[in-house]
């Protein structure tokens, strides 16, 4: 375990289905409902939905909870990390949501929302702590995982994200090798 490097266990970017940073909330919808048919069908391996810009370069994943984010403008206007070092997780859950008023109205004009805001404006982008090299050792992806709490982790080579290193990959590869100890 100890001589693996995420180049031994992350998912190359091509193996993703991809939408365009242009496409609308609607598209990325039904684009995140087609590749869960397809991940739960077993014609596909994971459900990921990778986002690309105009020059086909992956800029970041786009998931149902980020749909939520689309939805509900405030949450752009707040930097969740800074407010849970500063305030604590409580604040979040209850004080943020009543000062921001988020979810009052959400949901109205639904409509007009889902064919108007593009990807672009929520797309998930790699944060601090998210991201490795491909020649990282798998050490330090332990680290990031538990610390995090990310379910993948964008891989960049030559400064470019070209796949993920997908926590249910390295949990299958620990896991085996734990079974394969004589103890």
């Amino acid at each position: 375990m100890e001589n693996l490097q995420v180049s031994d266990l992350y998912v190359p970017a091509e193996k993703f289905p991809r939408i365009a940073d242009q496409a609308t909330f609607y598209e990325a919808l039904q684009a995140l409902g087609s590749a869960q048919e397809e991940y739960l069908s077993g014609k596909a391996p994971q459900q990921i939905l990778l986002v690309e810009d105009n020059d086909g370069k992956i800029i970041g994943k786009i998931s149902p909870v980020d749909l939520f984010c689309a939805l509900e403008t405030g949450y752009r206007r707040v930097n969740v990390e800074e407010l849970v070092k500063q305030y604590g997780v409580s604040y979040l859950s209850h004080s943020m949501s009543e000062d921001m008023h988020l979810w009052k109205n959400p949901f109205h004009d639904l409509c007009r929302k889902a064919s108007s805001v593009q990807i672009h404006n929520f797309v998930n982008s790699p944060k601090d702590g998210q991201s490795v090299k491909i020649d990282d050792p798998l050490s330090k992806c332990f680290h990031l995982f538990v610390m995090n709490r990310h379910d993948s982790l964008f891989v960049y080579a030559k400064g470019e994200i070209v796949g993920l290193l997908r926590f249910t990959d390295v949990y299958k590869k620990v896991s085996q090798t734990m079974r394969e100890c004589s103890l």
